[in-house]
Formats: C-alpha cells, structure tokens, sequence
C-alpha cells in the first residue's frame, strides 16, 4: 500500500502526514537533532518486520520465527562495529534516553554519584537532571563551562571529581558546539578510579566518518541516538570499543563463570528495562550503517560541519553573540542575553517565517527553561537537502531579519515566502 492509498482508509491520519510532508519540504529544518532520513530507511521503517517480537537477542530469543530477523540485528551490528571500529555494539535501545538508562543499570546502583554536564550549560536530561531518572536514582554533581570560554571548565571538572568521588564520569551533551574533550576527561577519570561514558548522539555522524575526533580508546563506554548526524532512523546504540571482565564478579547463574561486561549491559537492555526489540527499526539502523559506510556520507558530514561553521561566522558578523565563539560541530547556540528577545519567542517568530529551531538554555541562564535566553541551530537537515555555503548566507540572513523584528507580520511573510522559493530550489522526497 502507499500513502494515497492511506486517503480512503483513513482520510484523518491521511491529511496529518500530508500536512508534515508538507511542513518537511516547504520549510527550513535548522534543529540540531533531526535530519531527514533516505527513502531506504523510511521504507524499512515501515516493513513487515514490525510484525515480529523478537524478546532476547540473535541465536538466544524467546519466541520462535526468529531466523530473519536475526539476520537484521546481526547485520546492524556488524555495520556499526565496522563503522565505529569497535568490539562490542547493541543496537536494541529504543532511544538515546535508553542507552543512557542501560550504561547508568549496569554499573551504578541507586545514590552512587554521576558527575555529568549540567543542562543549562549543554548537557541533556539523562546526564543528571533533576526531573530525569537520572536525577532521581542518582547522587548527580554537574560541571559546566568557564564563563570566559564557554568550554567545558576542566579546573572545575577536576575539582568536582577530586571531592564527590564519581563512579561514572559522562561526557558530551545536546547543546555543546565543540569538540568533546575524551582524553581530557579521561585524565581526571582515571585520577579519581571513575568509569567514562561518552555521549555522542549529536556528533555521532561526525565521529564515525573522522570529522570529529574518536572517543577509542579513552571512554569505557559509548552511547548514541542512530538519528541526527548519523541520519538513520530514531533510536539509540551502546558501544565499546573492547569487551572487557567486569570487575564486580557478577557471575552467570548456571557455570558460574564471571560475566562480560557486554553481557551484563545486554541483560540490562533485555530484561532489564526493554521487551521486546523493534525489528523494523534495528533493520532500518542497518540501512542507515550501511549507507554511512560509503564515501558520500563521510562528504556529507564534512559539509555538515562546513555549513554549520560558514553560518556561525554570518551571525558573529552580525553582531550576534554565540556560545563558545563558534562551533566545531554541526550546531550552533546563539545566545540571545543581550537582546530584548527570548529564546521562546525566537523560536515562535521563526517558525512563523518557515525556520525551525529549538529555545534553548544558554550558560548562566536567567530564564526558565521555559522561556530561555537561546535558540540552538543545527545544519544536518539542511545539508542534507544539498544546501552549501550560499544558502547559509540566506539562511542567516532571514533569521536575522526576524529577530530583528519578531512581532512584525510583514516581515514573517516576506521570509517566509522566500524560505518557501529557497526549499522549491532543494526538493525532498519527491516521490512522496
């Protein structure tokens, strides 16, 4: 069946995606993590295989009619491990949140410390907020950047570290435009005997294709959405770069014999907090590998972090104050302190001209969460409709153009109505 056929069936649900189909292809899509897909992964995202559960893992399942769905997982995995150049791979987490939740069960119990990068400063929800599970289970103390470089504040990092004793030490974020620092972080880990994991949902793409540095061989562990820079569909991914004894003696019941640490963080996936596996997902993250290990993608990423850098220049030739000084990445946080406007009218006055960004917490934010001083940009999506540096040029311009005048009806139009012009010129999904 394809979509039109969906107008009979279900005219409701019919009109909804039209009318997303039609927000995706008339708009400009500028938020850092999200991307658009190949038709490949949108078909297999939506395969038969949706029709199987398939709790456990290849060759060890609890249900019978397996042996296809197996042959999905193991070619994800395969992928992903030559992808990244890493041993141990699981591809089964529903979400970036999960492979989080799945790293934090296997090697912390509930009031160990976490020192992970606070939310305000580019951190994410799972790395210890207080309103996340994260938050919740565990003793979380958060460093942030140095007010001066918008960096990540290693003086802090090691002065946290040195007196809260961490058992696990997180790395990266969802609002952070540099480099991650892995060596560095693994200095001070391996000061205070704490594990390292590394978050790499945002910059997954870039790390994968050596437009950003590899997190091997100083995390213990890696975590990542299979979504934004990797351009896969939405989902989540534990790696490490070798499987290794566990050091808490945890044993298998039966022999005895002390477990991998890759079979201790596969039992947390399954049964620990998931059921059964999305097939039609892990199929569709095989597509996405699969497509990432080809010499395009690896252009693609380069002109990722190329437009992300020609747009951080056209803001700071405006006058606009960025987070950091600029970006080394594929986004950008502008911070809006200086200016009348917030981040929460920003994004309304933007999506009104057919940009869409996210509000955002800037460091040492005075407003809410729900209001903040920032709007965060990223350039996958963009990129990924063959924009180069002249649409950059344009794109800066219509955004600037609306801060300036956010309740200016005039002006929405105006850029919208070129946005539209400009989205016509780089069409998506046509086929559709």
């Amino acid at each position: 069946m394809n979509i039109s056929q969906l107008a009979e069936l279900d005219p409701e649900l019919y009109l909804t995606l039209q009318g997303e189909l039609g927000r995706q292809r008339q708009t400009l899509e500028l938020i850092a993590s999200e991307n658009f897909t190949s038709l490949a992964v949108l078909a297999v995202a939506g395969s038969v295989l949706t029709n199987k559960y398939a709790e456990g893992y290849p060759g060890r399942r609890y249900y019978g009619g397996c042996e296809f769905v197996d042959q999905a997982e193991e070619l994800a995995r395969a992928r992903v491990q030559k992808l990244f150049q890493c041993e141990y791979a699981n591809v089964q987490p529903h979400s970036g949140s999960q492979a989080n939740m799945g790293v934090y069960f296997t090697v912390l119990e509930p009031g160990d410390t976490l020192l992970g990068l606070d939310l305000a400063h580019g951190g994410h929800l799972t790395h210890g907020s207080p309103v996340n599970f994260s938050g919740k289970l565990y003793n979380v103390v958060s460093y942030g950047v140095s007010p001066e470089t918008g960096r990540v504040d290693f003086d802090q990092v090691r002065r946290l570290a040195r007196e809260h004793k961490p058992k696990l030490i997180v790395c990266g974020g969802s609002a952070y435009p540099r480099q991650i620092e892995f060596a560095a972080f693994k200095t001070v880990a391996e000061e205070v005997g704490a594990l390292l994991m590394a978050d790499i949902a945002h910059p997954a793409g870039l790390v994968a294709t050596g437009h950003h540095p590899s997190p091997w061989p100083y995390c213990d562990f890696v975590t990542s959405t299979t979504h934004k820079t990797l351009r896969g569909p939405r989902g989540g991914l534990i790696m490490m770069e070798r499987d290794w004894e566990n050091p808490w003696g945890r044993v298998a019941p039966k022999s005895g014999r002390v477990k991998q640490v890759g079979e201790l963080l596969d039992g947390t996936i399954m049964p620990g907090i998931q059921g059964g596996p999305l097939m039609h997902i892990i199929a569709a993250k095989a597509v996405a590998f699969g497509e990432a290990l080809k010499p395009a993608f690896k252009k693609y990423c380069g002109q990722v972090v190329k437009n992300a850098a020609r747009l951080a220049q056209r803001f700071i030739d405006r006058g606009y104050n960025l987070v950091s000084g600029g970006t080394d990445t594929h986004l950008l946080l502008i911070d809006l302190s200086d200016r009348e406007i917030s981040g929460k009218v920003a994004e309304r006055a933007l999506e009104a001209a057919g940009l869409t960004v996210n509000k955002n917490m800037v460091p040492f934010d005075r407003r809410s969460p729900f209001v903040t001083s920032g709007i965060r940009i990223g350039t996958p999506a963009v990129t990924t409709r063959g924009m180069g540096a002249t649409e950059m040029d344009l794109i800066a311009d219509f955004i600037d153009r609306v801060l300036l005048d956010p309740d200016g009806e005039s002006t929405a139009l105006k850029v919208r109505a070129e946005v539209e012009e400009l989205c016509r010129q780089f069409s998506l999904y046509e086929s559709l």
